[in-house]
């Protein structure tokens, strides 16, 4: 028992950091915007799917608001914090509801694709709503349009190639200590 908390413990901090390192060194210009997309919400989908609804959240949270604290973007750490832990914890239900239910590779890849979608509506529109009383509606809604929706996308695609290759080589499952059935 205590060797399977410490185990999440540590993988919630490694997602942690790879979540940072994701949002703050991996950078793809978007063309147009003069901003960037990054792969934090990758890491973040990916410790929902990996870690479960409680680390899995703390991780996805805590490691994007450490990116906005040390990036200086301080205004949007506590929305941030909250953001991508709920991002996270609903991914990582609706994959746990599915991983109830039919066949292997069918219940990991629809649970995971459900659990991005509505993550990263959750991400889009809570961002939306974070900046409105800071900036309004217009640029609120210029930035979920030009910089969250693409930041979806590029955190969708990238999250599921990423979980169905580490589901198909068993990985996800040898990180959890759950045995492996070839």
């Amino acid at each position: 028992m205590q060797h399977t908390k410490l185990q999440k413990l540590v993988l919630a901090a490694l997602f942690a950091a790879l979540t940072y390192v994701a949002t703050n060194i991996i950078h793809i210009p978007t063309p147009g915007t003069n901003g960037f997309v990054n792969l934090g919400d990758c890491m973040v989908l990916l410790s929902a799917f990996v870690l479960g609804p409680v680390w899995g959240t703390a991780a996805g949270g805590i490691g994007s608001a450490l990116a906005d604290v040390i990036c200086g973007y301080f205004v949007y750490a506590p929305g941030t914090l909250v953001i991508k832990a709920l991002m996270a914890l609903a991914a990582a239900l609706i994959f746990r509801a599915f991983a109830k239910n039919g066949s292997r590779f069918g219940k990991t890849f629809s649970g995971s694709l459900l659990g991005s979608v509505a993550a990263e509506i959750i991400m889009v529109v809570g961002y939306f709503l974070y900046e409105l009383p800071l900036f309004g509606y217009a640029p609120s809604l210029e930035s979920a349009v030009t910089t969250n929706l693409p930041q979806a996308a590029v955190g969708l695609v990238a999250g599921m190639a990423l979980f169905t290759l580490l589901d198909r080589t068993h990985l996800a499952a040898r990180m959890k200590g759950e045995p492996v059935h070839a």
